[in-house]
Order: structure tokens, then sequence, then C-alpha cells
């Protein structure tokens, strides 16, 4: 769908923004939600947070928004730098753009996006969640970071199928229907 270099910033800045708020409502909410809350001692999740100080990165406890932050610079980062093109060019080893239906060549791009990001972003999160407090062990973060592809995949492939690229894709078209609409008459 983007056409040029901006647009695909564009497509890709959206795309980060609503996916990284799905994944840490997820990570805080469903899947420790209720450990969170026992521990602390507390009936909602973000009471839980409040009285820990916050959500446990780097050793450390940080606000949510600044683990949001954290999360999005990264994720932008290497949905451009790998997660795009290396997506884009595995879609285009099984389908042609030009000979298939444009909906069959863009679910493929997002389950190659998926395939790409879910273990990529899992691993710089088993660095950036892992329990340093515990001292560092290697076998730990690679069991850490299974456990959280096992968790995220399943969650990443629906919600970015059926969800989040949807989603983006009605923005990105309201942002440049011009564009769209000159490039639409001329073909």
């Amino acid at each position: 769908m983007p056409r040029n270099q901006f647009q695909r910033i564009v497509f890709a800045f959206i795309t980060v923004v609503i996916t990284v708020h799905a994944y840490v409502f997820y990570s805080l909410y469903v899947i420790n939600g209720n450990t969170l809350m026992q521990v602390n001692g507390t009936s909602s999740v973000i009471a839980a947070l409040n009285k820990q100080g916050g959500v446990n990165m780097f050793g450390t406890y940080l606000p949510i928004c600044a683990c949001i932050l954290i999360e999005f610079c990264l994720a932008f980062a290497l949905e451009n730098i790998m997660g795009s093109p290396m997506s884009f060019k595995l879609a285009c080893r099984v389908f042609d753009p030009a000979g298939n239906h444009p909906m069959i060549f863009e679910t493929a791009i997002i389950c190659a996006t998926v395939g790409i990001m879910c273990p990529a972003m899992s691993f710089i999160a088993a660095w950036l969640y892992y329990p340093y407090y515990m001292g560092f062990n290697i076998f730990t973060l690679l069991a850490n970071w299974l456990k959280l592809v096992c968790l995220n995949f399943p969650f990443a492939y629906f919600t970015q199928l059926f969800f989040i690229q949807p989603l983006v894709r009605v923005i990105f078209k309201a942002l440049f229907r011009k564009d769209i609409e000159a490039r639409n008459q001329e073909s």
C-alpha cells in the first residue's frame, strides 16, 4: 500500500503505535495481571503496578509510559530496518504482487511480518524484563524468550491479521486519500 519511503515510515509508525499499546496491555493485564494483583495484594492491575512502583524493566521499576516509549522506539527501529523489508521479500518469494489478489499478498506480508517481528521483539523483551535481581543466567534468558514467543505469537498473528492491520489501513487511507485516488486514476 505505501508507495514511497515517507509513506512506509508513516505506515510503520501507525502500526507500531497501535501494536506496542496492545502488547503492553496484553502482557501486563492478560498474562501477568493475576500474578501482579496477588503479589501486591490489590484488586486491580493498575493498583498493583502503582503499589510496586511501576513495571520491572532493566532490573528497576519504571512507569508504564516509559516502558511504552522504550518498546515503541525499539519496535519502530526494528520494523523499519528488518521487519518491513524482509516481510515484503518473503511474501514476494511465495506470491507475485502483480499476479495475485492484493488481499492475498497483503495477508502474506502480515504473516511474514509476524513471523519476523514476534521472535525478535520477544527476544528484546526477554532482555528488558529479565529478573536481574535473581542474577543473570543465559538459560533463563533463553527460556524466557521461548515462553514469550509461545505466548505472543498467537496474539500477534490474530491481532495483526484481523484487527491492527485493517485499522492501520483505514487510517493510512484516510491520511493519504488524495495520493491513493490519484494513483488509482493513473492505472
